[in-house]
């Protein structure tokens, strides 16, 4: 029987793609904003992340962080969320409490609406599109 000459897709040994890599900067960026690493150690992981080819590489490169936990993400959120909520209700209060003739608090809850809402309902992770060369 002949046996493969590619690497089982278990072996941390694998070939990282450019989504494990983005992974991995987004990982590196937040430990630099919780005060885990300074501007001279992030340069040279990111360098270190950016030119990883296998997932050992990558793993190398934030041995020494916390794990990430899911939630850390829609906890920074949270409070964007909430404020935009209460703003909201507080307008509507004072547009109530004042007659309800025209309906003026639809411009600041729409408008502050249009950057809370999407980055809650996909995670805060809205990407740009990028091209290729």
């Amino acid at each position: 029987m002949p046996t493969s000459t590619f690497p089982s897709t278990t072996s941390r040994s694998t070939r990282a793609a450019d989504a494990d890599r983005e992974r991995i900067v987004e990982r590196l960026h937040a430990a630099a904003v919780e005060g885990r690493l300074n501007a001279d150690e992030l340069e040279a992981r990111l360098e270190a992340a950016l030119s990883a080819s296998t997932h050992l590489e990558l793993d190398q490169v934030v041995a020494d962080l916390p794990a990430q936990t899911a939630g850390m993400g829609s906890a920074r959120r949270a409070p964007q969320l909430g404020a935009f909520a209460a703003t909201s209700i507080l307008l509507l209060a004072i547009w109530a409490l004042t007659g309800t003739g025209y309906f003026w608090p639809v411009w600041p809850i729409l408008g502050w609406g249009l950057f809370v809402v999407p980055g809650a309902l996909t995670g805060g992770r809205v990407r740009a599109c990028r091209r290729s060369a």
